[in-house]
């Protein structure tokens, strides 16, 4: 592993992160070490490790104190700043120490209740502002807080390297970490984080106080330093020595299991998948929990899942305690899908989740009762799904979760291949896994994200690069979906990907191609693992006088503002019906359809096919789950009525443009933004299906009924 430190990006970092005054240097360096080590996935993953300082402040009333500044809980390293670092007084965690150092007639188990009741309790009381910043965050200390407090080192870093795992996990570990590092590595059995923990590794130290740094076997690797720079490069030299001890063994050939002449696409597998991890909210009203997906291949992840030894080396448990709370301890893994007996693989699905969820309600009646914890058994499905010939899922409430579960799985993935090649994997025993699991100070990393209602959705639009099909996108998104926007342009889509933020899937698409609509599709699958709303908003205003227009005019009319619809439904039929979880189809519809204007026959005709094309969904397709409804809508600004057109109509009424606009019941103008709530609305209304709802200010002429 490289050593990245350089001083003069160290001095700049300094400059960067001292604007306030009463932000010290030593913080700064912190920082700056902390970013070196949040880069190296093989180090730390999403929110993992820890580091930290200590230096003496002066709080908020003037009193001078000894300070421990660690990161607070959940962080990622990689984006740490000066301000995701909780300040804890040292002196009362110190005489803590002092304290149970003098009793050893304490047991394991009492310390544990003591590091998650009283120890939770007394940083909360000391802790102090440094910054307004910091106190509006109400960030909570690293459940490390004490194993920093107890060791007497200015800084100290903590990651969860792979290369240490590799080694660590084995039968033998301790022996070989011990070989690789020298006498300058003290050892620590595993204990769960908390008080513990940093009893041993004090007592390690106290042992040998020139040692550089402390191997927590099966969990992690801790350095430490007078300066960062000497914490960071011990870190790295470390880390350095294991990884050659890996390389040594050299990679194992695994022998690969057998498997289907022809493997279904991750575009057919995916849904399947997503549709059948799904907790059932309201069975009556087919409502569910629903993951997002996230899907990786690579040689390595193929070796892996490819490997005839595939369960027994997947099923041992994860690489480190920090990893569970995300992930679970085990994956779900599934048989090879063979695309030339598909429904047997769906099946086969079926069977292999309702064992793993049986199989995760045993370990939970199994530890429950041993573990004396108060606590209620999360949901039983799988975080990580391994696939022969195909690859590996991480699912997640969020595209981000389901990211973050899908990189900690593919990251195991290859050191469990390097642990095997070394001797045997190992991980710690169900008891030590379900202590972590539930307790309830790694619970609060994952009670910190916040679910809207759409969570877990895939919404896709067409037409989303401007008008009703952003103003819909964003409301979607403002309510926690994922999204999936669609429309002809690359720079049009490019921007309304930026407004709208965070892993939007943005794709050109021809509407009127099939070929192009089931490109869309397939890519939503392979991005997400599938579809749940579909907002169908193309359109184009085609015009001309009835008996005088050419087919051609009517036919191009037909193919963008009725058969395009068509498309999107058919596909997005096709997949929900992979999913099995039902869905919603959206279509904006025109009032056009009920209510033409003179020379508006091309428009208005395709418009009416299309108001009866939902309710033919909503009939066929009501026994799927699947409820079509769609929006009668006037007078919107859009690419449809446009500026020039706005103009053309109020002037020939012999109106204003506000009058022209407002020219309804409510005397208001209609917004793309009051259209894309009424989508909302639908997509919500869990019993209403074959509706076309009107958005248009009061129009009695257009009303249905």
């Amino acid at each position: 592993m490289q050593n990245l430190w350089n001083d003069a990006d160290l001095q700049h970092s300094v400059r960067e992160q001292c604007c306030p005054p009463e932000m010290p240097a030593e913080l700064a360096e912190l920082v700056y070490a902390s970013r070196l080590l949040g880069r190296e996935s093989s180090l730390v993953m999403h929110g993992g490790g820890n580091t930290s300082v200590k230096c003496e402040l002066v709080d908020m009333v003037g009193n001078r104190a000894d300070v421990l500044l660690i990161k607070a809980s959940g962080v990622d390293l990689s984006r740490v700043t000066g301000h995701d670092y909780t300040p804890v007084k040292l002196g009362p965690l110190r005489n803590l120490g002092k304290l149970f150092s003098q009793n050893d007639r304490i047991s394991e188990e009492e310390l544990q209740r003591f590091s998650t009741r009283e120890f939770k309790h007394l940083l909360l009381l000391n802790l102090f502002s440094l910054t307004d910043h910091m106190a509006e965050q109400r960030l909570t200390p690293s459940i490390e807080t004490l194993l920093h407090s107890f060791l007497p080192h200015r800084f100290i870093f903590h990651t969860h390297s792979f290369a240490m795992l590799t080694l660590s996990n084995q039968p033998d570990g301790v022996r070989l970490c011990r070989e690789t590092l020298g006498d300058s590595f003290a050892s620590v059995d595993y204990i769960k984080p908390g008080l513990g923990l940093a009893r041993s590794a004090s007592a390690a130290y106290e042992a040998n106080p020139e040692i550089e740094g402390i191997v927590l076997h099966k969990h992690g690797l801790v350095t430490f330093g007078s300066t960062g720079r000497e914490a960071y490069s011990r870190m790295i030299n470390a880390v350095s020595k294991l990884e050659e001890r890996i390389a040594l063994a050299g990679r194992k050939t695994f022998p690969s299991a057998m498997l289907p002449v022809s493997i279904a696409s991750v575009e057919d597998v995916a849904p399947v998948i997503r549709g059948i991890c799904v907790e059932e909210k309201a069975p009556a009203t087919r409502e569910y929990h629903q993951f997002i997906l996230d899907f990786r291949s690579s040689p390595a992840i193929l070796d892996y899942v490819n490997s005839a030894d595939l369960v027994r080396m997947s099923q041992k448990g994860a690489m480190t305690p920090d990893f569970i709370i995300r992930t679970k301890n085990k994956p779900l893994v599934l048989p090879a899908p063979d695309s030339e007996n598909f429904s047997g693989f769906r099946e086969a699905v079926r069977e292999a989740v309702d064992q793993y969820c049986a199989e995760y309600t045993a370990y939970f009646q199994a530890q429950h009762p041993l573990s004396g914890m108060h606590v209620t058994m999360l949901d039983p499905l799988p975080r990580v799904v391994l696939v022969p010939g195909l690859g590996l899922f991480g699912l997640g409430k969020t595209a981000e979760l389901a990211a973050v579960n899908a990189d900690i799985a593919a990251s195991t993935a290859a050191a469990i291949l390097d642990a095997e090649s070394v001797g045997t994997f190992e991980s710690i025993s169900d008891r030590e896994a379900f202590e972590i699991e539930y307790w309830d100070m790694e619970q609060a990393k994952m009670n910190r994200h916040h679910h809207d209602v759409f969570a877990g959705k895939i919404v896709m639009v067409t037409g989303a690069a401007s008008g009703i099909g952003l103003a819909t996108a964003k409301a979607f998104r403002q309510r926690g979906a994922e999204l999936v926007i669609l429309d002809l342009t690359l720079d049009a889509l490019e921007r309304a990907a930026e407004e709208l933020g965070g892993n939007v899937l943005a794709m050109t698409c021809d509407v009127t191609s099939r070929a192009a609509v089931r490109a869309a599709f397939d890519g939503a699958c392979r991005r997400f693992g599938g579809v749940d709303i579909v907002v169908s908003n193309v359109g184009a205003a085609l015009q001309g006088r009835i008996g005088e227009v050419s087919d051609e005019v009517l036919r191009k009319s037909f193919e963008i503002n009725f058969f395009s619809h068509h498309s999107i439904a058919q596909e997005a039929v096709r997949v929900m019906k992979l999913q099995g979880t039902g869905g919603v189809l959206l279509f904006n519809v025109s009032k056009q359809a009920v209510n033409p204007g003179p020379d508006f026959g091309p428009y208005g005709l395709p418009k009416a096919a299309t108001m009866f094309l939902v309710r033919q969904y909503a009939l066929d397709h009501g026994r799927d789950g699947i409820r079509s409804n769609g929006i009668n809508a006037d007078r919107i600004r859009s690419g449809l009525l446009t500026a020039e057109m706005i103009k053309a109509r109020s002037t020939a009424r012999g109106l204003s443009e506000k009058e022209y606009m407002a020219g309804n019941l409510l005397q208001l103008e209609v917004t793309a933004e009051d259209v894309a709530e009424a989508f909302v609305h639908l997509a919500l209304e869990t019993r209403t299906t074959g509706s076309i709802t009107t958005v248009d200010g009061g129009n009695i002429a257009a009303a249905l009924r």
